[in-house]
This record gives structure tokens, sequence and C-alpha cells, in this order.
């Protein structure tokens, strides 16, 4: 989960510099993936999602399919949900 939100970061910071990549929704991404293990990662993200209210939406949707990627079914990705077994 840590990979995942750091590397959604990283493409996010390079997507502010070029114009292929949407960096806000990359960033937004990231931080909600990570949002679980930092409190001040959850206030930049709460922050972002109020700025950017129609990459929420998407972030939303992102956030669920990297969470069944990863095993951890329709769950929600921030409360840190375990593995459905």
């Amino acid at each position: 989960m840590l990979i995942a939100g750091w590397s959604f970061l990283v493409l996010g910071v390079i997507g502010l510099f070029l114009p292929i990549l949407q960096g806000v929704l990359f960033i937004m991404v990231g931080l909600a993936l990570l949002s679980s293990r930092s409190q001040t990662i959850r206030r930049l993200a709460t922050y972002l999602e109020r700025r950017y209210p129609e990459h929420h939406r998407k972030v939303e949707t992102l956030k669920k399919r990297i969470a069944r990627w990863l095993g951890f079914g329709g769950g929600s990705v921030d409360q840190g949900a375990p593995p459905s077994a």
C-alpha cells in the first residue's frame, strides 16, 4: 500500500510539469492511499478534496479499484481494511 501511494505521489509531481499527466489527480490518489498512515497527509488530502471536487470523485473510484487489486475487497482504503478471506 505504501509503495502504491508513494508511486502515485511521484507520478503526480511529475504530472505537474508534464501536460500529458493530470498531476493533481495522481497526487490525490497517492495521498488517499497514504492517509491511513499519517494525520498530516490526511489533512492535506482533505484540503485537496475540497479544493478539487471534480478530481475527488475520480479518486474515490480509483481508491476502490486499487483496494480490489491489492486484495482489500471493496473495503475502504483509508481505514486500512484487512484483506477479505
